[in-house]
């Protein structure tokens, strides 16, 4: 749905984007993670055709970009961080004009249907610029999908929206890709959010650093480890564990934390053996590795 090949976009001789590949599938969710200045924003420019790339090419939806600009402006929406609406016309106007733009027709639908979903329903005929942050956030991602586009360009949409909102958002972009089949672009800060809703991410840094799962990421960047806890301290944990397949073993008080190369297989042996030690085990748990500790990680090595 989304591939680029040494998409590169500069300002004044500097890069803000420079040899971007992607390849984005249909009804995917993607994000694109990255500091302040990374060329997030750039990106999301260029392959909406608002500004043109300095060098490479890039397609949306089957559309060249460059080529094919205002169809690729049809077939995509867009949800800027800022919401940009007229505040003094009310939620269901100001999607009413919008979708004129469009050249839409019998668009009241579609209208009540984006409203509904996003609990503005109620609110349709009261001027935005009483809403308040968050609610103006989920008119504008109602906006961005009232001429139903194939693909769907998200700039942090659960800026500014309580915690109840949020997740109405999260549930809302879920649907649109498993539901709707509709690729989905995400930035974002928010990196429980990426977790929860990408299929894959990417981090830039004017280069693109790295794409994976989340899952993927964790295990290239960390070790695998498992965490034994016990209900007393078991004497020379060390040598009791000393597998060829046991790279590490750290004790910590009632905790026995194991790095092991395949802990689904290994795992049971080590538990064997724990119970013949005599070792009553309360429980056992991978050590989770979080995606901000990939982040991090990942950040420092491109610095």
């Amino acid at each position: 749905m989304i591939h680029t090949q040494h998409l590169t976009r500069r300002f004044k001789g500097a890069a803000a984007v420079e040899d971007l590949e992607l390849d984005i599938a249909r009804g995917e969710v993607f994000g694109l993670l990255g500091p302040n200045g990374a060329g997030k924003t750039t990106t999301v420019r260029m392959l909406c055709g608002l500004i043109s790339p300095t060098s490479g090419q890039a397609q949306i939806a089957g559309h060249q970009l460059g080529r094919d600009n205002q169809q690729i402006r049809r077939c995509v929406g867009v949800l800027t961080e800022s919401p940009g609406l007229y505040e003094r016309l009310s939620a269901y106007d100001n999607l009413e004009f919008y979708a004129k733009l469009h050249g839409l027709e019998d668009v009241a639908p579609r209208i009540e249907k984006y409203l509904s979903l996003l609990g503005l329903w109620a609110r349709r005929n009261e001027p935005v610029g009483r809403f308040s942050k968050g609610m103006r956030q989920k008119v504008a991602i109602a906006r961005a999908l009232l001429h139903e586009p194939r693909v769907v360009f998200l700039d942090e949409p659960t800026s500014g929206l309580d915690p109840e909102s949020a997740r109405t958002v999260r549930e809302f972009v879920a649907q649109l890709s498993r539901v709707e089949g509709r690729t989905v672009f995400l930035c974002t800060h928010n990196l429980h959010e990426a977790e929860t809703l990408c299929h894959r991410i990417g981090l830039i840094k004017q280069r693109l650093i790295k794409v994976g799962t989340p899952h993927s990421l964790k295990r290239e960047l960390f070790e695998s480890k498992t965490v034994f806890e016990l209900a007393e301290p078991l004497a020379d944990a060390q040598a009791a564990l000393d597998f060829p397949f046991v790279r590490r073993v750290e004790v910590q008080d009632l905790r026995i934390v194991v790095t092991l190369d395949d802990p689904l297989s290994q795992n049971a042996r080590i538990i064997e053996r724990l119970v013949a030690c005599k070792a009553q085990i309360r429980y056992v748990r991978p050590q989770e590795r979080s995606l901000e500790e990939v982040y991090l990680a990942l950040v420092k090595e491109a610095s």
